[in-house]
């Protein structure tokens, strides 16, 4: 006679446990500020015209300079190459130099940069040739200025550089992350900017000076 084998009990299956999220999405928003020059500007752009010079200069090696005469100095051409122009043809300023600006404001806040680096970009007008990222000058005209800089090597020098005089306007648009700033942080963090770094030569937050009082601006207006 068979005897029947006793059943065995088979667990139930677990239940998937939930999936734990520890990074959450990006959560940018944007704003937009009026900003006008309480100061001149000066730009600086670098030109065509000298990388061409520099590459020549690359691919002659140590013959570079032998034999070489010294061209002469063409200030219009030089001032007329300082422009940031667009490939629309107005003219502009790098997009970057207020993300660098509101980046170094954040040592007055007590903010660490490493994180602004990450949570604050500007959304540009349009590009130069090179693919430049500008912000676009929407008030004011180039003038012509020439002043003397010193050379790393001590040495007096010209420059001719295009000028725009107080009250230039432009109109800033900047990505931020509302995880780590809100609305009036970023609009007290381009003060700072503004106040504080300035753009362009000459501004005081310049590396190589304490600046010329060059490049400072105020807030005209935010934007939503």
């Amino acid at each position: 006679m068979k005897t029947k084998k006793p059943a065995v009990a088979t667990a139930a299956p677990a239940a998937e446990k939930p999936e734990k999220i520890q990074i959450s999405p990006p959560n940018l928003k944007r704003t937009a500020f009026h900003i006008t020059g309480d100061a001149p500007l000066v730009v600086n752009a670098f030109s065509q015209k000298a990388r061409g010079k520099m590459h020549d200069a690359h691919l002659a090696g140590s013959q570079s300079r032998k034999g070489k005469k010294r061209e002469p100095r063409n200030f219009e051409a030089e001032y007329e190459a300082s422009k940031h122009l667009s490939t629309d043809g107005w003219c502009g300023f790098p997009a970057s130099a207020f993300r660098n600006a509101m980046i170094s404001a954040c040592r007055m806040a007590q903010f660490k940069m490493t994180h602004a680096k990450l949570s604050v970009f500007i959304e540009p007008d349009g590009f130069e040739i090179d693919g430049t990222p500008l912000v676009r000058i929407t008030k004011g005209h180039p003038e012509y200025h020439e002043g003397y800089v010193r050379n790393e090597t001590g040495v007096v020098d010209l420059r001719a550089r295009a000028m725009w005089k107080q009250g230039w306007e432009m109109i800033v648009k900047v990505k931020y992350d509302a995880d780590q700033f809100s609305t009036i942080d970023i609009a007290n963090l381009m003060l700072r900017a503004g106040m504080q770094v300035g753009i362009g030569e000459g501004r005081p937050d310049s590396k190589k000076s304490c600046g010329q009082g060059w490049g400072t601006f105020v807030l005209k207006e935010r934007g939503n």
